[in-house]
This record gives structure tokens, sequence and C-alpha cells, in this order.
């Protein structure tokens, strides 16, 4: 890579428009302003095996999209991971704001303040989003899951994939 390439996580694949992806990293070839994201998360069982969905728009190479395994969580832990891949993701293409959708009503409503956060097991994945959520220009909105299917797909697909490897 050149100089003027930086990478985000671990070893870097260059994302064609409209590839899929299973494991994150960005090459980055532009700066990015602003983002649009749909993102789910969700598990086979309550624990089980889950995945997350993350699409991105806006990005000047094409949509982005994730597909991730994230092992065995709950659904509501999949799906504050779910837009933790998508901050992480704006962050490191640089985009100065995210809107991101989510069909999870719980999440949006914590992370605009309207719900308190009182679950030990999701607030400090609710303190990491809303920290990072600060260095942009950034909002989230609820949308109903049959317009979210995409995410969801994707987040399912990720779930399956690796839930063989579960007891």
């Amino acid at each position: 890579m050149g100089d003027d390439e930086e990478c985000v996580e671990g070893p870097c694949k260059h994302l064609d428009a409209g590839k899929y992806i299973r494991h994150g990293c960005y090459h980055l070839t532009h700066a990015m302003s602003d983002l649009v994201a749909y993102i789910d998360g969700g598990s086979l069982g309550n624990p089980g095996p889950s995945g997350i969905g993350v699409i991105i728009d806006g990005s000047t190479d094409g949509t982005i999209r994730i597909a991730k395994w994230i092992g065995r969580q709950d659904n509501n832990v999949a799906e504050y991971v779910a837009l933790l891949e998508a901050l992480q993701c704006a962050l490191g293409l640089k985009a100065e704001a995210l809107h991101v959708f989510s069909d999870s009503e719980v999440m949006v409503k914590q992370m605009s303040g309207e719900y308190s956060c009182r679950s030990p097991r999701l607030y400090s994945l609710n303190w990491i989003c809303r920290k990072l959520a600060r260095s942009l220009d950034f909002s989230i909105s609820h949308v109903r899951r049959e317009n979210n299917t995409e995410a969801n797909s994707l987040a399912s697909s990720a779930a399956r994939s690796a839930g063989n490897f579960t007891n």
C-alpha cells in the first residue's frame, strides 16, 4: 500500500462496489463525507449463534456490505455490535456524518437518550457507541423490519454460517 492509503483493522482487501465481506477491513482510496447505514444484528436462539449485517451507502467506492459472525450472543448484544461496526467503519473512512437506520426500537431509543440503558451487559456497548458517535455528525432512526431486509439477510446468513460450530 502507498503512503496515502489507510487500513482499518487487520489484513486489507479492496472492496469493489456491491461486494460482500465477512470480516472487516476497508481499503481507503478517497475521503468520505456523509454516510448512511442500515444495520441489523440477530441470533439463532436467545442467546445463540449470532451475526451482524451492515450496509453503508455514500462511499465514493460504492456500497459496503458486511456480514460477520460474532459468536454466541443475545439479540440485543448483536444489535449493538452491528452499530459498533458501522461506527468504526465510518470513522475509518473518515466520514463527517453517519445516519443509521435500525429495526431495533430499544437500541435506537437508548442511543437517542429516550430510554436509559440499565442492562449491565449492554451498558458498556451503549457507552462505547455513544463515545464513537460523538466524533461524527451522528443520527439514528428506527425503521420497520420490512424496510431493513438486506441488513437482516446479511445478519441471518452470518449467524447461520457458523451456527454448526456451536454445541
